[in-house]
């Protein structure tokens, strides 16, 4: 979030608004903030590509911890703000992050975690006051330093993460190239212009900001010199009035919110002016057809579409015409190079479905991991994937049947089973264990779980409680199963992997996409 041209050219103009109190913090004021902030860390001695993380609920002082980072040529990583403790703690070793941001709201989860993590030099609480030499409130550290910029800015950037089928996350580095601040990396101009991002916008952010797509869209609104409205959390008849309050122009959601914004009576529905909509993005996980043709309708052809992994491997896109065109595509190729292929890696057919493989359009390694990099690349690596299964028409617009290796997509949230699945096989009562995603109609998907008990053990509805609970001690709330169903025997192969898909077929009937 780099203020530094329009804290000149508009210091008294909103850069974001927080949505449900109006509080409200200018060019000038998100400047001067997110000096002080770059300057502490240069008093901690985090020099250019040294890293910290952020871990917080979508608050006012969000957006200075990031921008801090991009104008001190530091990776940042955006933490999810529904972690436990053991989560938190190894993203945070993994990243080698030395400065912790957290709020008071996270803060006992964050002390936890940081018991494990002595590489956590300085816990910051935005919106909180000292509690120790390790532990220190944002006002009070940043107290006296410099409103101005630090005497060497550099570019900095998110190092996001993105989970994998081991169920451990792994962080996404890409290259940083050492230029100023005021020079965005070239992935955003290429956003900038595909989104249709002008000066005078007004951005409408209904997303958590720990994930990528936020991420981008709220810099780049911040770059334009726009004004950012930040939900704290999302309503659907909030979003509505909030469209209506501040004229709008810009947003970007996930097809759950679409689902839950249809499902709002007729006459809310109809009770808000959405004229000033422009354009209005959505992507984090594939869009029921039923649900895209019915916000087309009531929205009018402002719904934009883009497919791409965090892993910035590829890039598709496609505006409502295109869409209805190719009903259920998420677009054409814009950046990299598409290949569809079998297991033998050769190219699939037009219209077969096969893995999706990219010729990556920007370069990137997975932190401290060079075993799972070199698992997301072909042998010659000249190729990567995320496991995505698809295929392409005879227009070349891309459409997906399956989800990468069984990640199951709640709410545009990604979880990976495995992590669950290896902990329920150390509660005493369960013998074996498979986790998969099953259709919800307001999520996508939810969380099921299939358990074999241990002998002498008797599925019960007490038991399916008892683990639910077990679980919920672990993991976060997403990656609770909200159901477990049991098995005598799941059905495992010779070489003792589990024949997953077996099990969640049932669930899926004869649908031949996995797409609700």
């Amino acid at each position: 979030m780099y203020t530094g041209k329009h804290a000149h050219l508009r210091p008294l103009q909103p850069a974001f608004i927080m949505a449900s109190t109006g509080e409200t913090v200018t060019y000038r004021e998100l400047e001067a903030r997110s000096n002080r902030l770059a300057h502490l860390f240069r008093k901690q001695g985090l020099q250019r590509l040294d890293h910290y993380s952020i871990f917080m609920e979508n608050n006012s002082r969000y957006l200075e911890a990031c921008g801090a980072g991009e104008r001190s040529g530091l990776y940042f990583t955006c933490v999810n703000s529904y972690l436990t403790p053991g989560e938190l703690a190894y993203i945070l070793t993994n990243s080698e992050s030395r400065i912790l941001i957290t709020s008071k709201a996270k803060l006992d989860v964050a002390r936890e975690a940081i018991k494990e993590c002595p590489r956590i030099e300085l816990c910051i609480v935005a919106d909180g006051d000292d509690e120790s030499d390790r532990i220190v409130g944002l006002e009070q550290a940043t107290k006296g330093l410099p409103k101005t910029p630090i005497a060497d800015e550099y570019n900095g950037t998110a190092m996001l993460y993105s989970s994998g089928t081991t169920g451990r996350p792994k962080g996404i580095l890409r290259p940083l190239p050492e230029q100023p601040p005021s020079q965005q990396l070239p992935l955003f101009d290429f956003l900038q212009k595909l989104w249709q991002y002008r000066e005078g916008m007004i951005y409408l952010s209904p997303a958590p900001l720990y994930h990528s797509a936020p991420q981008a869209a709220v810099n780049l609104t911040i770059r334009m010199g726009g004004t950012v409205v930040i939900m704290e959390s999302f309503d659907p008849e909030r979003y509505l009035q909030l469209v209506e309050q501040w004229g709008i122009t810009h947003t970007q959601l996930v097809p759950t919110m679409f689902s839950r914004l249809l499902k709002l009576p007729e006459e809310v529905r109809q009770r808000y002016d959405l004229s000033s909509l422009e354009i209005a993005i959505h992507a984090a996980a594939p869009c029921p057809a039923a649900v895209k043709d019915d916000m087309i309708k009531w929205w009018g052809p402002i719904i934009h579409e883009y497919y791409g992994a965090t892993e910035g491997l590829g890039f598709t896109a496609c505006n409502s015409q295109e869409w209805l065109a190719h009903r259920g595509t998420v677009g054409r190729v814009l950046l990299g190079d598409l290949h569809i292929l079998d297991e033998n890696m050769q190219a699939c057919p037009k219209g077969t479905p096969g893995t999706v493989w990219f010729k990556t359009a920007s370069p990137f390694e997975y932190f401290n991991d060079p075993t799972k990099t070199k698992e997301a690349r072909s042998a010659d690596g000249s190729m990567s994937t995320v496991g995505d299964v698809g295929y392409v028409d005879d227009d070349n617009f891309l459409y997906l049947t399956d989800r990468a290796t069984f990640m199951i997509i709640s709410g545009g949230v990604n979880i990976y089973p495995q992590e669950c699945e290896n902990l329920l096989i150390t509660h005493p009562k369960i013998a074996d264990a498979a986790v998969f995603g099953v259709p919800n109609p307001d999520l996508g998907e939810e969380v099921k779980a299939v358990v074999q008990p241990m002998p002498g053990i008797s599925p019960c509805d007490e038991l399916a409680a008892e683990l639910i609970a077990f679980c919920s001690q672990s993991l976060s709330r997403q990656k609770v199963p909200r159901s477990i169903d049991f098995e005598a025997e799941l059905p495992r192969l010779p070489t003792g992997k589990l024949y997953k898909r077996l099990l969640r077929d049932r669930y899926w009937g004869s649908k031949t996409s996995r797409i609700v």
